[in-house]
Formats: C-alpha cells, structure tokens, sequence
C-alpha cells in the first residue's frame, strides 16, 4: 500500500513481481453512470426506431392523450363539474379503460362498457325498489339474494364461447355496475340520480372515445387483417421459392429471412380472429361494406397455416445431413421446381385477389396447370420405383450395385421432399376454395375483359420470368 498526500491508494503485486493499482470507488461510480446513461441512450433509440417504423402506434398515443384532455374539461370546467358533479371521474376512468388501438376494438369496449353499465342500473334500481317495499327485514335478503342470482348467471354465461367472444367485458361490466348499485344503494338515499350520474359520465367518455378514434387517422381493425392475410400469401410464396431453390442451388442466394417468412402464418392465428371479431363492430369504411363476410377472413388464415406447417415440414427435411445423388437431384429438381413455382404462383396471384377484390378469370386454369405439375412429378415418383434399391451400400467383397441402382437411404430424402411438395399443391388448392368463398359472400367485382387481358400479357412475362429462374436454379446444382 502507498500513502499520496489526496488520499490512500491500494495496489496487489502480482505474479510476475509487478504491482497493479486498484481504481478508485469514484471511478466505479463514473463507470456505473456511464453505463447506465448508455443504456438509456440505447432504449430511446429504440423507442425512436419503434415510433418511425410504425408511426401508427405513435398516432395512437397521441388520439389517447387527446381524448384524456378532452374528457378533463368536465373536471377543470366549473360549468361542465356542475353538471355531471363528482361523478365527472368517471368518465376519466372511461376513457382510460375502453379506448383501443383499432375502431372495432374501442366499439366492441364502448358498446360492451354502456349496455353493460344501463343493463346492470336499470336492473339495480328495480331490485333496489322492490327490496325497499318489502320492509328492512327482508330488504338485505333480497338484495343479496339478487347479487348472488344475476353474479352467478352472468358469470356463467362469460364461458359462453359465443358470449365470450363479443360480449365478455360487458358481462364483466354488468357484475360490477350491479354488484356496486345493490350494495351502496341500502346505504345511499338518492339512488337513482346517482346512478344517472355515472351512466351520464360514461356515455360522455364513451362518445369522446368513438369520435376521437374514427375522426383522427382511425386504424380500422378490417383493415389490418385483410392487409395481414394478403402479407402472409406474399410471404409464404417467397419462403416456398426460397426453400426449393435452396435446397436443388450449390449456392442460393435466398437469404434465411426470406426461408424463415412462413412462420409469420403460424403465428398470427390469435391476431387473425381478434381482428376478425373487432372488425365486425365496424361501420363500413373503404371498400368494406357493413357486413363483410370477416369469418371467411379466419378460415382462410387457417388454410395459410395449413399450407404453412407443409413448407415448415419441407424446410426440416431439405435440411436433413442425407446425402442425395448430383444426377438424381438434378433429375428431380425440374419437376419439384416446376410444382414449386406453380404452387407460388397460384399463392402470389390469390393475394392479388385478395388486394384487388375482383375475380380473376385465370385463377382456375393456374390452378389446373398447378394439377399439371403434381402428375408430372408423380409420374417420375413412378418411375423412380421401377428402378433398383439397394437397401444398404455394397461393403468391400461384395458385388457393386448396378449403374442405375440407388440406395435406400439416397432415395428417403427426394421422395420426402417431393410428397411434401404434393402435399402444399392440394393445400394450396383448398386456399383458393378459401379465397374463391371470400369472393363469393363479398360479392367481388368482375374483372373486366380489358383487365384480364392486361393481367394475362404480365402473366405472361411473369411465366417467363419463372422459368428462367427456375433454369437458373436448376443450372446451379
């Protein structure tokens, strides 16, 4: 230890005979505040990234703190306390509560929060008042006979799925509104102007929420799903090209973000049904009419995973360490390819479908050139059993295999990959039966004869563009 004349300075010899000085504690603490501005630093930048990248959840913010305002007017306003009195928190808490990121799901909260809270008070006052006819013996029993009766049943009906799905948070709502109303009213004398307070303060939030969220840049929620399913066709397509080419390309230059695409389908399954249930609370909005079929939006999200769980399947197998022929792989990748490519195509021209809301005319014959693809590549799976499998490679003494011959093992992994292959054509057609419903109960436009001829000339260069690609590919095995 050395002595300086500002202070006590320690140091441990080391091995080597030299000394190394310890720092300071002041220094630890310098070295504390660093990091810790560095890693406030780091999260407003993230959270700057967040509102540039996605400036409708900043906007969100914004609608919420402008409906707070607005609402805070009632408290600070002496006019507007006078009116609604000290209740006027409530419609604070309103706001709070029932204001959400779409329109449908601040309708569903609104509508759900009023008839749940007039349900309950209409109910209150009335058991309320006959409890009070029967004298104070029995007006306590009455009332708790009540809260026990309409708890329980309202309770219950929230394992409704039907119930659940719509009108949970009012059933929520209801037991509060009426619980509170039959326990505070044997002690409250003006019952009923209390309870037209509190229903005057939430019909106020309430109204601010539903004006606020549809005036200023509103995010419907039946947007959101129909723009999330056509973003899932697009992605499979691309992941389903991507895998292919990977897998029959020395050196693909698919990146693995484009490979990994499709788990965005199989991970939107509770997105894709609240935003179907929030969008049919939704007036009619864009090219959206009051009743659009959203159910059908659901069931076509289910095919995409469906056609989605096959090319996660096909990803595990393409990436299995077996090891297949050059001459064999190349053989086959013309027909995987050509089905790949088939099968994307049709996936890429139902979003279009989905993104345009006409009817193509040219839907069903890609599809039947799709069915074309599937027997060409069945008929090689054919040919290919005709061929002789050795069960295990020849061991050293024993008779080679014939020229033609192929071993079990290098047959597996070509056989698996093209079922799988076959598997997403017949689940790519149940998906256009999914769309072609959607169209039908939507009540799609027609396409014109001048818009099918426009899309059959850049079908027409897109087919020429697959085929290169698919040559391309195929050149590099």
């Amino acid at each position: 230890m050395a002595g300086k004349e500002r202070g006590v300075e320690w140091s441990i010899n080391m091995g080597d005979g030299t000394s190394r000085v310890l720092e300071a504690e002041s220094r630890f603490g310098c070295r504390g505040l660093r990091r810790f501005a560095s890693k406030m630093g780091g999260f407003f930048a993230r959270a700057w990234r967040l509102g540039v990248n996605e400036p409708k959840k900043t906007i969100h913010c914004v609608k919420v703190g402008m409906a707070l305002s607005l609402v805070s007017l009632f408290y600070y306003m002496r006019p507007l306390y006078e009116g609604v009195g000290g209740n006027a928190m409530w419609a604070v808490m309103t706001v709070v509560v029932v204001f959400e990121y779409t329109v449908g799901a601040t309708l569903c909260k609104c509508v759900n929060r009023a008839s749940g809270t007039l349900l309950a008070g209409a109910l209150g006052v009335g058991v309320h008042w006959v409890a009070s006819q029967s004298g104070e013996r029995f007006e306590p029993i009455i009332l708790q006979a009540s809260v026990f009766v309409l708890a329980t049943a309202a309770t219950f009906s929230r394992f409704i799925p039907s119930i659940k799905a719509r009108f949970d948070y009012g059933a929520m709502i209801f037991i509060l509104t009426f619980s509170l109303i039959s326990v505070s009213g044997y002690r409250v004398e003006k019952l009923f102007e209390m309870a037209h307070h509190r229903l005057s303060t939430i019909a106020i939030g309430t109204s601010i929420c539903i004006i606020t969220t549809i005036i200023f840049c509103p995010v419907w929620a039946g947007t959101e799903l129909h723009n999330l399913i056509i973003n899932n066709m697009d992605k499979l397509s691309d992941s389903l090209d991507g895998c292919v080419a990977d897998y029959f390309s020395s050196n693909s230059e698919t990146s693995d973000k484009t490979l990994q695409a499709y788990k965005c389908a199989l991970n939107s399954k509770a997105t894709e049904e609240s935003l179907a249930n929030f969008a049919r609370w939704e007036p009619a909005h864009g090219k959206f009419n009051f009743g659009h079929p959203w159910i059908e939006y659901v069931k076509v999200g289910a095919s995409l995973r469906s056609c989605a769980y096959c090319i996660e399947a096909l990803n595990g197998s393409m990436n299995s360490e077996a090891k297949v022929p050059d001459a064999l792989k190349k053989h086959f990748g013309n027909f995987c390819v050509r089905l790949s490519n088939k099968s994307s195509a049709v996936m890429k021209e139902l979003a279009v479908v989905m993104s345009s809301m006409k009817k193509p005319s040219k839907i069903d014959f890609m599809v039947e050139e799709m069915r074309s693809a599937v027997r060409e590549l069945e008929n090689a799976l054919k040919s290919l059993s005709k061929q002789p499998i050795q069960p295990t490679e020849a061991k050293a003494g024993e008779a080679a295999a014939p020229p033609m011959a192929v071993t079990l093992a290098e047959v597996v992994p070509l056989v698996t990959v093209s079922s799988l292959l076959i598997e997403i054509a017949a689940r790519t057609e149940k998906l256009s039966e999914a769309v072609n419903a959607v169209a039908e109960k939507a009540e799609f436009e027609v396409e014109t004869a001048e818009e099918a001829k426009k899309g059959q000339s850049s079908k027409g260069g897109n087919m020429v563009g697959e085929e290169d690609k698919a040559t391309k590919t195929l050149q590099k095995v």
